[in-house]
Order: structure tokens, then sequence, then C-alpha cells
């Protein structure tokens, strides 16, 4: 079992910030937000998947390196990523 620390980077919190930060851009146009999106999405696809055989690692450390190879189990599934992906596609297409 892996313990969750304070200092882990999470596959969930990372998709669901790509979502909220992307909504909130798009509800009120501020460049801020739209800067941060790019921030967290820069990161996220830099460190969260896995080149070689696809879906995202779930856990990593402060440096962005993989704690735990698992990439699915009793807390990930395989829901929550390509649903966020598709949210955040949505409202960038409605924006144009």
């Amino acid at each position: 079992m892996q313990q969750l620390e304070w200092d882990q980077k999470l596959w969930w919190v990372h998709v669901e910030t790509l979502v909220g930060l992307i909504l909130a851009y798009k509800l009120t146009g501020r460049e801020s937000l739209k800067a941060w999106y790019d921030q967290v999405h820069a990161y996220t696809w830099l460190h969260f998947p896995d080149p070689e055989y696809g879906e995202w690692y779930g856990y990593l450390n402060r440096r962005g390196e993989v704690l735990l190879p698992l990439k699915g189990g009793k807390w990930k599934g395989c829901f929550h990523v390509p649903r966020g992906l598709f949210m955040c596609m949505r409202f960038l297409e409605e924006m144009g």
C-alpha cells in the first residue's frame, strides 16, 4: 500500500486542476487563469503519461519522478483521466 504524503503529486489532482482552470478561464476570460492552465498542462503532460505503454502514472514525487509504476488499482481507475481530458477539449473547442 502506498502511503500518500503532502509532498506527492497525484494524477487526480492534476487532471481536475486542468478542468477547473480551463473552465474558469472560459467563464472569466482572465489571462492569468490561462497562464496557470498552460503551466499545469505542460508539467502534467511531461511527467504523468507513460510514453511507452500509455495511461498515466498515479503518483509522483516532488521532482516529477514516478513513485509507483502501477497505473490502475483501488484508487485509480480508467475513468477520470479521459473524462477530464474530454472536458478540457470540449471547453477549448467552445472557446474557438
